[in-house]
């Protein structure tokens, strides 16, 4: 598993750069970004390099910061690939919280990121069906 943070913005104009900005000043690599809002506020869901660094550094700036642990899950690319796994999933009696796809990583192959109802099983689930699952010290 890989940790995720959470940024809660607020829903106005530049606020998703005035992390981005963050980041960059302090050489935080962005790996993946995700984001959605509601009428109060915006949520920014995203894979760094350096996680617990990152929420402190925002957390100093402000930021309301959580950090969440997802599964990072490697796809062969090819078509059917993503529809596989999520078979697997569906199969295995395990729901989908969310679901979103990653930054491109030098030629290696793409990755999707995925939140469960039981990341624990999720993750078994996955590596005994044959299904790579990347770990933190995997996301440079």
């Amino acid at each position: 598993m890989i940790k995720q943070l959470s940024v809660f913005v607020e829903n106005e104009i530049g606020s998703l750069a005035k992390i981005t900005t963050v980041l960059k000043e302090k050489g935080i690599n962005l790996r993946a970004i995700s984001s959605f809002d509601s009428p109060e506020f915006g949520i920014m869901r995203m894979i760094v390099d350096k996680p617990e660094y990152t929420k402190e550094i925002l957390t100093s700036k402000g930021f309301v910061v959580k950090i969440t642990e997802v599964l990072a899950v490697e796809l062969e690319d090819k078509p059917g690939d993503l529809d596989r796994v999520l078979n697997i999933i569906s199969n295995s009696g395990l729901a989908i919280n969310y679901i979103y796809s990653f930054v491109i990583r030098d030629g290696k192959a793409p990755l999707m990121v995925i939140h469960l109802d039981n990341m624990e099983k999720a993750d078994l689930t996955l590596r005994v069906n044959g299904v790579k699952v990347i770990d933190q010290e995997d996301i440079v």
